[in-house]
């Protein structure tokens, strides 16, 4: 399972052996703890849950759910499975299940070494917050003539006609902007660096520095 849970350091550039620049994006990945399993026979699904961080507080409820695992995780959130057999659905169950089992058990750390360079990736994370913003900025709309005595420069225009009386649900307009998932899809590992944890994926990922990402694997 290519999966991992990150903090986002931040960007800059690495030379290949040609002599190209590559922007990347440096996240300190894992080492993350595997806190639960889930299987098809208990969850109807295939799932593992990862943890990672360490937190200040930690509620009585987190505290026993981690308990098994021995660990005190600030972060915690689940991975698919995905099929290992095409055979058949029940060969899938079972095939997962066996895999399950064998190689993912809770208290299980998984580090860097689980990607390689050239491993294709999606980076999953909470897009930076910008506050309220208007038509312009946040659906790139385009602003009125200035000129002819016209007043409309950055106003949203018509909302709807007069019938039906009411704003249609799903319209554009001003509103709170970013602060969303967003995963970035088809990125490329380019260093590993299991000694302090990073990961250089080409390309920039989603969020601020010190933000939390989820590392995936393509087809993991």
């Amino acid at each position: 399972m290519k999966a991992l849970i990150g903090q986002k350091i931040g960007m800059t550039q690495l030379f290949d052996a040609a002599g190209n620049v590559q922007r990347v994006t440096v996240i300190e990945a894992g080492p993350c703890v595997v806190t639960q399993v889930k299987t098809g026979a208990t969850d109807g699904y295939n799932a593992v849950q990862l943890g990672f961080g360490r937190a200040k507080h930690q509620a009585k409820p987190q505290a026993g759910h981690l308990k098994p695992a021995k660990a005190d995780s600030r972060v915690m959130q689940e991975v698919r499975l995905a099929a290992v057999d095409p055979a058949g659905p029940q060969a899938e169950a079972e095939g997962e299940e066996a895999r399950t089992d064998a190689d993912l058990k809770v208290g299980t750390s998984l580090d860097v070494t689980v990607f390689e360079v050239g491993d294709k990736v999606q980076v999953t994370g909470t897009s930076k917050g910008k506050g309220f913003a208007g038509t312009i900025k946040r659906h790139n709309f385009s602003r009125g003539p200035k000129t002819h005595g016209s007043h409309n420069y950055r106003a949203p225009g018509s909302i709807g006609a007069g019938y039906p009386q009411h704003v249609l649900r799903g319209m554009r307009m001003a509103g709170r902007m970013g602060g969303q998932r967003v995963t970035t899809k088809n990125l490329r590992v380019v260093l590993v660096d299991p000694a302090h944890n990073l990961l250089a994926i080409s390309g920039a990922v989603p969020g601020p520095r010190k933000g939390v990402v989820m590392i995936k694997g393509i087809g993991a």
